[in-house]
């Protein structure tokens, strides 16, 4: 089966449609579809549409660009459902958590340190847990993978990688996997339609992100998880490889980094 290892099904994007969107994307062959949490106000929620998606589970964090915002009770209240979730199969991952150095406003000294101490609180959650973490890395690649390997969790995910292949390197061997989803589908992203060809297939998950960073055939419109199949077909593509191939080892490689996940699955 195909899976969507980052989508925010929760987005404001898609109303009260979230559970169709779901379906869709399952009759499309898409087996399950990750749904991180990006602040403290959507962790039921996220929890939440899980419990009604077949194909939904959802990981716990808070996310750099909600940083600003955010208190150490928030990380407080993140430890503590975390905790509570741990007997619920479908939380399979703290996330989406990382450093976003991308906008100009977090960059600035003051909030790339909040983001920093951020990071690393949640990362000691996931090493704490034991689970694996889905990780934003715009502009930070660098950064991000230093306090991984400081505060190591139980692999992860560089969700849309963008970055060389010596960062590439670094991931792999701390024992993540990369995300790659609708940016390779286009002609112009030369360097990650490099990435996509020539890294380790087994390294590689397939994402959306949705409803962000739509495929070249949907943009500038709404991303869904529908998609995944068709942006598996880019892949299968760009390595000269048949999509019965990239969907099986894409799929393994989803269910080896995100081992909680695999129970909700067909053996």
């Amino acid at each position: 089966m195909w899976i969507d290892t980052h989508c925010h099904l929760d987005a404001h994007e898609f109303g009260d449609t979230s559970l169709d969107v779901a379906r869709r994307a399952q009759e499309q062959g898409v087996g399950m579809i990750v749904v991180p949490a990006v602040e403290r106000a959507n962790l039921d929620i996220v929890a939440g549409l899980a419990a009604r998606a077949d194909n939904a589970c959802y990981a716990l964090g808070i996310h750099p660009i909600y940083v600003p915002n955010a208190t150490e009770d928030d990380l407080l209240a993140l430890r503590a459902s975390v905790e509570a979730a741990m007997d619920d199969a479908r939380m399979v991952a703290i996330g989406e958590i990382g450093l976003d150095f991308f906008i100009p406003m977090l960059a600035e000294p003051a909030m790339r340190e909040k983001q920093v101490h951020f990071l690393r609180e949640q990362l000691r959650i996931a090493r704490d847990f034991n689970l694996p973490v889905l990780t934003h890395v715009r502009k930070s690649q660098d950064q991000v993978l230093k306090h991984v390997r400081q505060i190591t969790p139980n692999g992860g995910i560089a969700h849309a990688f963008n970055g060389s292949f010596q960062q590439a390197q670094g991931y792999i061997d701390v024992g993540f996997k990369l995300g790659f989803g609708g940016s390779m589908t286009f002609t112009r992203a030369l360097q990650i339609r490099r990435l996509a060809a020539e890294l380790p297939l087994s390294s590689i998950v397939l994402e959306t992100d949705a409803p962000d960073i739509s495929p070249s055939w949907v943009h500038p419109g709404v991303n869904t998880p529908q998609q995944i199949p068709r942006i598996g077909e880019v892949l299968a593509e760009l390595r000269g490889i048949s999509v019965d191939e990239v969907r099986t080892a894409t799929g393994a490689n989803a269910r080896a980094i995100l081992p909680r996940m695999a129970s909700l699955l067909p053996a």
